[in-house]
């Protein structure tokens, strides 16, 4: 395969890989695939930092003050900016993958060039497809959930909450139907004001309680971990915040819209830098005005009144950032399915019946899912050990020694980068084994202790 750079590179792929060559077109064909290509080629890279926020700033943000509650001030402010600092580098690392191997459309793409150095390309491509695809409808999932409770919270009635899962559903469904990354940034600007404006608000509203009540010097918040401690606790908390930084798993569909991918550096670090300081600030200040009693979604805290307002002002960033997972997931299983045919552009009439039962398909199983695990923070962590510890972790460290690593090993700058790449790797495994037992136990405790509804219940 020939080298490129920039929309050229995908024209030329494009017309490399449809099975039909431009000059073999008729004029029909040649004007729809024309406008396809034009379709998926208008991603900037301030466009592209919305689109990032919009997939990353979410659930994680309403998960942080509880992890503070279980890790204390200083592990918490520590883990928070820790992350992020490894999140933005293996997130650099990944857009480097898709600079350097322009034909790549999506993290799976990746995974068979990936594998391909290691002899087993199709291994890899169908292994990171699956997890890719399980961790979008997880995603789509935690977001129904969220959904159902932020109704529930607003409207406070004593409906079944299944049938506010299957109203959050609808919602997600058909804020998913734009098929292009470009025109689901339109919604990412209302989205990030969402989900601000909403953690400020319960930020005030706390600190005005806490003030109110017991004053704020007799708020029972501390810098050390609380009292009695299990290790699945402990470990639930800080995969919470490793989900909180889900930049690399969308990054390569995302990018792959961009006219110029190699301004992606740009949109990464201002995403990880907005990430950290929303994230420690929301963390530490509702942590230090509710205390050990902050729960999980975080604007539940805010008092009844004030949560009804919060999540009022929180159900576009539930519903945005839950549908652009839904876009994903269908551009990958879609432009999968219908490589080489047209229809994958989806502008043509059987693109678009292809592709709404795609999401109609992708948004019944999620909604299955969150029916399923119907608590909040151990269905953020089941993702984290179970794939993004992969996406974020240990399959970068790989990518940085099999694709991007240049001249020999034993080079300084080699040398000190291959050391934190082995202990990126590592991280990602440790996140992998040790979250999935927590997740194990902490599921376990819950159901016998009888402190979550069963599967499909009616429990709010």
């Amino acid at each position: 395969m020939r080298s490129h750079s920039g929309s050229d590179a995908k024209k030329d792929f494009s017309a490399d890989t449809d099975g039909v060559l431009p000059d073999t077109m008729n004029d029909r064909e040649a004007q729809i695939h024309e406008h396809g290509i034009q379709k998926f080629s208008r991603l900037g890279w301030k466009r592209l930092t919305v689109v990032l926020i919009t997939e990353a700033i979410a659930l994680g943000t309403l998960s942080i003050p509880s992890t503070f509650a279980t890790l204390g001030m200083v592990a918490g402010v520590i883990c928070c900016i820790g992350i992020g600092l490894i999140a933005i580098y293996t997130s650099y690392v990944v857009g480097q993958v898709k600079v350097k191997y322009p034909h790549i459309t999506n993290y799976a793409d990746a995974g068979q060039v990936l594998f391909a150095k290691l002899g087993c390309g199709r291994f890899g491509y169908e292994l990171i497809t699956i997890m890719l695809s399980l961790q979008l409808l997880f995603l789509i999932g935690s977001h129904c959930l969220t959904g159902s409770i932020a109704l529930i919270t607003i409207i406070d009635t004593n409906i079944c909450s299944i049938v506010f899962a299957v109203v959050s559903a609808v919602i997600l469904l058909l804020l998913a139907i734009p098929p292009s990354f470009t025109e689901m940034a339109i919604l990412g600007y209302v989205d990030f004001a969402s989900i601000i404006i909403a953690v400020g608000v319960t930020i005030i509203g706390t600190g005005v309680q806490a003030t109110n009540s017991t004053g704020l010097a007799n708020v029972n918040w501390s810098a050390w971990p609380k009292e009695g401690i299990t290790f699945a606790e402990t470990f639930i908390s800080v995969t919470n915040i490793i989900f909180a930084y889900t930049i690399t798993i969308c990054q390569i569909s995302f990018m792959d819209e961009m006219h110029t991918p190699t301004d992606f550096t740009k949109s990464v670090c201002t995403l990880g830098a907005i990430e950290m300081v929303v994230y420690t600030m929301t963390g530490a200040l509702i942590y230090a005005f509710v205390g050990q009693d902050v729960q999980s979604p975080a604007l539940l805290s805010a008092g009844p009144t004030l949560s009804r307002v919060v999540f009022g002002i929180a159900l576009p960033v539930i519903f945005i950032s839950g549908s652009i997972n839904a876009v994903v997931f269908g551009r990958m299983i879609h432009g999968r399915i219908f490589k080489n045919s047209y229809i994958r552009f989806i502008n043509t009439s059987m693109g678009w019946i292809t592709w709404l039962a795609m999401l109609v398909a992708a948004i019944i199983i999620s909604f299955i899912i969150a029916e399923v695990i119907p608590f909040f923070d151990d269905l953020l962590s089941l993702m984290c050990s179970l794939f993004l510890s992969g996406f974020t972790f240990y399959f970068p460290a790989m990518m940085w020694f099999l694709l991007i690593r240049k001249g020999s090993m034993f080079t300084p700058k080699n040398l000190a980068l291959g050391a934190l790449n082995v202990f990126v790797f590592l991280i990602g495994l440790v996140t992998l084994g040790a979250g999935i037992y927590s997740c194990v136990i902490d599921i376990r405790n819950k159901y016998r202790d009888g402190t979550v509804g069963g599967v499909f219940s009616c429990s709010s």
